[in-house]
């Protein structure tokens, strides 16, 4: 691994427009909402703004469109101190956006328009290799085109730097690919949709995670939402029990704990270390509305840590 903290971040950039409600309608069902409010998200904005407000040294490949949308997601990530260098923005292009519904028990209903998004071409990712060179954690998620995502994994590959694969949305990923994954993170409905099995039970996500283990991940990261993340390697399994809070809006917790990974382990904690904190960040955002200001930060993330 690298001697530094930084962690590469290759993946998408939404403009979120959330609306709270008392209850997630029924297909053809038309109801009522309550707040509006538009905040920035998108998984790889939400994960590099999580890993940067995790204590890490960030920088972000992406694409925007030369819109407003564009515009204020560029400027978004500039006040998070994330590197941009590798940002591409797309003339004639409109950047991706995302309709959010949630429900006041904190579920959530998702639709992503990607825009730009779905431009990041292998070609870009190439033309990024130098962010590449002293990374010490790539950390990407599927809400891009897999083709610059395999291309981003095997520049990582090549370089022996580690890779942390978030499969969401869940998507069919080439059988070659996972011997090339430090970390595979799927959540539930992920885990099903790559193993065939759903992670009802304890002993249901061991076996899940152990057929993704035998494809060649070094290590596979099952997140079972409040019931905590269940690690399972050659060594053997832990599960890692998630900090008790009360949820408000589940929107980016799988981002916030991905991202808060990635800086955990590019300042070098052991796998648990890094899971516990993780979970810590994870919990964290589910208490606060929206994707990216729901993001904690490293000294809240800490004292969750240290309560535990």
């Amino acid at each position: 691994m690298a001697e530094t903290n930084k962690v590469l971040v290759v993946g998408s950039s939404n403009t979120d427009m959330v609306i709270n409600m008392s209850r997630l309608p029924a297909p053809g069902e038309t109801i009522l909402g309550e707040d509006f409010f538009v905040v920035q998200g998108g998984k790889g904005a939400n994960q590099v703004v999580a890993a940067a407000r995790a204590g890490a040294d960030v920088s972000f490949i992406a694409c925007l469109g030369d819109d407003s949308f564009g515009k204020q997601a560029l400027a978004a990530v500039e006040t998070e101190g994330i590197g941009t260098r590798y940002i591409t923005v797309l003339p004639n292009q409109v950047s991706g956006v995302a309709a959010i519904l949630v429900d006041r028990d904190g579920e959530n209903t998702i639709v992503v328009a990607p825009g730009a998004n779905g431009l990041l071409t292998p070609e870009i990712i190439g033309r990024a290799k130098g962010a590449f060179d002293d990374a010490a954690i790539c950390l990407l998620q599927l809400e891009s085109p897999l083709p610059a995502v395999v291309k981003a994994i095997d520049l990582a590959w090549e370089r022996e730097i580690p890779v942390i694969l978030n499969p969401a949305p869940a998507g069919d990923l080439p059988e070659e690919l996972f011997q090339k994954l430090y970390l595979i993170t799927p959540n539930e409905t992920e885990t099903e949709h790559l193993t065939g099995i759903l992670p009802v039970t304890e002993e249901d996500a061991k076996q899940a995670a152990y057929l993704l283990v035998r494809k060649g991940v070094t290590g596979v990261i099952i997140t079972l939402g409040s019931r905590g993340a269940m690690l399972v390697t050659d060594d053997g399994s832990v599960l890692i029990p998630s900090p008790e809070v009360v949820a408000t809006d589940t929107t980016a917790a799988g981002d916030a704990f991905n991202g808060a990974l990635a800086s955990a382990l590019s300042r070098n904690l052991c796998l648990e270390e890094a899971l516990r904190f993780a979970n810590c960040a994870g919990a964290l955002a589910v208490t606060k509305s929206g994707a990216q200001p729901s993001l904690p930060y490293f000294s809240e993330i800490t004292e969750l840590v240290h309560r535990q």
